[in-house]
C-alpha cells in the first residue's frame, strides 16, 4: 500500500466512524424524546403528550429543546385547530404573548449599543409621536428606558385583552392615551419610578413607540432589521394583524373547554408588549443568541457588556426584559398569556441548556408546566430556575 493509498484509507475510517457517532447521538436523542412524549405524569400514572393535550384541552404543542449551547430537536403535536385535520409542525405558528417582551428588550438594547437610546434618560429626550405625560406621582423622576424594561417605571396597565378578529382596531398613539376604540386605560405613571417593581405591559408599549421614533420605521420593521434577521427567526414577525399569507400556518386559539375562539385569534396592537407570531424553534435561537452573547460566543446582536447589562439584576429581581432565576442560579425566563395562547421560555446560562414550550389553549400554563417537568427529569437537568 502506498502512501496516498494509506491516506485514503484513513480518511475513510475516520469518516466512518464519525458517521457511527453522528447514529449514535440521533438514537439517543430519539430515545430522550420518546421518554419525553411517553412519561407525562398524570393522574393516574404517566400518560402521553397527546392523552396530556387532550386532558387539557389543548388542541396544540409546539416543544423546542436547547442542549450544551445547541438546538436539539423541535416537534409539533396535535391540530393546529380542534377537530380539523391541519397537523401541528415544528414550523407552526403561535402568538409568544408577554415572551414577545424579551425579543423586543433585544432590539431595544442593541439601539442602546448603538447609541440610539440610553438607559438612564428620560425617554421624552427620544420620543418624538408622543411623549410621557406629566404625574405628580411621579415626584419629579423620569420614566427611562431601564425601567420601563424592567418594570420599574412606575406605570399601569398589567397586560392587554387583545381585539377581536374583525374588530376595530386602536393605534398604538390610542392605546397609549386609552382613546377610543382602545379597550384599555390610558398608560400613565401612578408611583414614583425606581421605587418598586410593578408588572407593566403598558411600559412596554412606550418601548414600542420608541423604537419607531428613533428608527423611522414600523415595529416590525425595525425588529426584523435589529433582531429576528440577525438571529434566523426565519419565519417570526411582530405584524399584528397576521398577514393572510401567514394565516394557514398558524394555530388558532382555544377557549378553557376546548372550543376555537371567535375569529381564530385577538389582535394585538401593543406589538411589543405581546405581538410576536413564532415557533419554539425561532424562540430557542433567540434563547441562544442571549446565552452566547453574555460569553461572547455570538455577537450578532449584542456585545458581552450589552448582553450582561441586559441580564443584570434590577429592583425586584428583574432584569432587562427577561425574568431572571433565583438568586445563586445562573438563567433567565419569560412566559406569555394570551387569550387562547399559553407559552413559556426557560433557558440556563451555564450549561447552555434551556426548553421553550407553546400552546394554543386557555389551559395551556398546566400543560406545559408537566411538559417542562418532564424534559428536567429525563435529561437530568436540575431544576435551578423554579
Amino acid at each position: 500500500m502506498n502512501r496516498r493509498e494509506f491516506i485514503r484509507n484513513g480518511l475513510c475510517v475516520a469518516a466512518a466512524i464519525e458517521a457511527t457517532l453522528e447514529q449514535a447521538a440521533v438514537a439517543q436523542e430519539e430515545k430522550l424524546i420518546l421518554q419525553v412524549e411517553r412519561g407525562l405524569i398524570g393522574e393516574k400514572g404517566p400518560e402521553t403528550i397527546q392523552e396530556r393535550m387532550a386532558h387539557h384541552k389543548v388542541p396544540a404543542l409546539g416543544v423546542a429543546v436547547v442542549h450544551q449551547g445547541a438546538l436539539k430537536w423541535a416537534k409539533g403535536y396535535g391540530e393546529a385547530e380542534a377537530g380539523t385535520e391541519r397537523k401541528v409542525t415544528k414550523d407552526t405558528l403561535f402568538q409568544a404573548a408577554s415572551i414577545s417582551k424579551a425579543v423586543t428588550a433585544l432590539g431595544a438594547m442593541r439601539l442602546v449599543q448603538e447609541g440610539k437610546l440610553t438607559l438612564d434618560d428620560d425617554v421624552n429626550r427620544y420620543l418624538r409621536s408622543w411623549k410621557v405625560p406629566p404625574s405628580e406621582a411621579a415626584h419629579g423622576k423620569p420614566v427611562t428606558l431601564r425601567g420601563l424594561l424592567s418594570h420599574s417605571a412606575g406605570l399601569n396597565v398589567h397586560g392587554f385583552p387583545g381585539y377581536s378578529l374583525g374588530a376595530t382596531v386602536p393605534s398604538l398613539l390610542q392605546v397609549l392615551d386609552g382613546q377610543s376604540p382602545a379597550n384599555t386605560p390610558p398608560i400613565r405613571v401612578v408611583f414614583e419610578p425606581g421605587t418598586k417593581h410593578q408588572y407593566s405591559g403598558g411600559g412596554f408599549c412606550i418601548v414600542q413607540q420608541l423604537i419607531e421614533d428613533v428608527s423611522g420605521q414600523s415595529f416590525p420593521e425595525a425588529m426584523r432589521e435589529l433582531v429576528l434577521d440577525r438571529i434566523t427567526m426565519k419565519v417570526s414577525t411582530f405584524e399584528q394583524p397576521l398577514p393572510s399569507e401567514r394565516v394557514s400556518s398558524a394555530a388558532t386559539a382555544h377557549e378553557t373547554d376546548g372550543h376555537p375562539i371567535s375569529g381564530r385569534w385577538h389582535v394585538y396592537p401593543e406589538r411589543a408588549a405581546a405581538g410576536l407570531w413564532t415557533t419554539p424553534a425561532d424562540l430557542a435561537h433567540f434563547g441562544l443568541e442571549l446565552a452566547k452573547s453574555v460569553v461572547g460566543r455570538s455577537n450578532r446582536v449584542l456585545k458581552v457588556s450589552t448582553a450582561r447589562e441586559m441580564l443584570s439584576r434590577q429592583r425586584g429581581g428583574y432584569g432587562l426584559g427577561v425574568g431572571l432565576s433565583r438568586e445563586g442560579a445562573n438563567g433567565f425566563m419569560h412566559n406569555g398569556a394570551n387569550a387562547g395562547f399559553r407559552c413559556a421560555m426557560i433557558i440556563c446560562l451555564d450549561t447552555g441548556d434551556g426548553v421553550v414550550v407553546m400552546t394554543n389553549g386557555e389551559n395551556g400554563d398546566a400543560l406545559y408546566n408537566e411538559v417542562v417537568k418532564r424534559i428536567l427529569e429525563v435529561y437530568g437537568w436540575p431544576r435551578i430556575l423554579f
